[in-house]
């Protein structure tokens, strides 16, 4: 599903766990959802790939000793595709072991002993700010343009076809005006003739729809003599 548009509030950053020990992973989950986030746990390195192409996480906290797949080859691996950054975690201490997971691709490292959570999610948000993602938004309105479906806030919104053609035309207009004519282009997709009243009752519905929706907030906004705008809080 695509994101039409967005508002100013940043979503909460997603951290995959990757990491074979139960107790150490519950542990900073716990830390970790404290501090705001959420989180996935695997325990198999050989999951750690597939869920990062599958979910696209903001970052990734891996372990280098993991069942299946090390975490020095997984890194590697998700270099060849993904710009996550990774934070290594492991119990080594040698620099030559710091070295390579930092040559390899890895954005930071942290030795587990002595093991410190409240260290691990310091190092999360210095690594996410460095990495732009407080700067990145997320949208209440999502459109799926080839499914011909959107929602708000992920609840579905229940649109018929021409409604559907106009979110999707006033979204695209990113806070612009768009003319009652210009709306017509989206009314009926084989192009018969309509009128602006037309355009105004199919308007009307969309604009109840996601009120409904929304709480009750106002989002499409009508310009007196020009056309209609979408408006996002």
């Amino acid at each position: 599903m695509t994101t039409a548009t967005t508002n100013d509030t940043p979503a909460a950053a997603h951290i995959l766990i990757v990491e074979d020990e139960p107790r150490m992973a519950a542990l900073l989950a716990d830390y970790l959802q404290a501090s705001g986030y959420t989180s996935q746990w695997i325990a198999n390195g050989l999951e750690a790939v597939p869920s990062v192409k599958a979910r696209q996480p903001d970052l990734v906290l891996l372990d280098v000793m993991l069942p299946g797949q090390d975490g020095m080859s997984v890194c590697r691996e998700l270099r060849q595709f993904s710009e996550v950054p990774v934070i290594m975690l492991t119990a080594r201490v040698e620099e030559a072991d710091r070295l390579m997971g930092l040559e390899i691709g890895a954005d930071d490292y942290i030795c587990k002993t002595p093991f410190s959570p409240r260290e691990v999610v310091a190092r999360v948000k210095a690594l996410l700010r460095r990495s732009g993602y407080a700067a990145r938004e997320v949208s209440p309105l999502q459109i799926d343009a080839q499914a011909y479906k959107a929602a708000w806030q992920g609840a579905p919104l229940d649109l018929t076809p021409v409604e559907f053609r106009l979110l999707k035309a006033l979204a695209d207009a990113r806070g612009r005006v768009l003319s009652r004519d210009k709306l017509l282009d989206f009314v009926h997709a084989d192009q018969r003739a309509v009128t602006d009243r037309v355009v105004d009752s199919h308007v009307k519905n969309l604009r109840r729809k996601l009120d409904a929706a929304s709480g009750g907030q106002e989002l499409i906004r009508s310009i007196y003599g020009v056309g209609y705008r979408l408006d996002l809080p």
